[in-house]
């Protein structure tokens, strides 16, 4: 069991490039690919709990929004407990952190993502 606190700053520019990407999109009208940066973002932070908690801070908010009360119901669980998951290592790795994915399903990292990660294992 591997716990992380504090995300290599590197890596936290990669994740809150990904919130403005996905704001930027949002702001345009683009929801679609703005929903899809908030998924990178959950992928590159939720294995620090700030971050992991921020992603999920920002798919609540982006659910209410759109009002969509299916994101918002699923958003509140993992919004509560992704952090804390984070913090004692048990993520499913790749999870994109949307309400339409298990909240406990691994999932398989894009390639590009998955580059930047490893850049900053130890």
């Amino acid at each position: 069991m591997k716990i992380h606190l504090i995300i290599p700053h590197g890596l936290k520019n990669h994740f809150e490039q990904e919130l403005q990407m996905a704001q930027n999109e949002f702001a345009l009208g683009n929801l679609q690919l703005s929903w899809r940066h908030l998924e990178r973002a959950h992928i590159l932070g939720q294995a620090w709990p700030v971050q992991h908690t921020k992603a999920h801070w920002k798919m609540i908010c982006f659910a209410l929004r759109i009002k969509s009360s299916k994101e918002i119901l699923g958003q509140i669980p993992r919004l509560i407990f992704g952090g804390i998951k984070s913090f004692v290592g048990e993520i499913p790795v790749g999870n994109t952190g949307g309400a339409n994915v298990p909240p406990l399903k691994s999932m398989d990292i894009p390639i590009d993502l998955l580059q930047i990660l490893n850049k900053y294992r130890s």
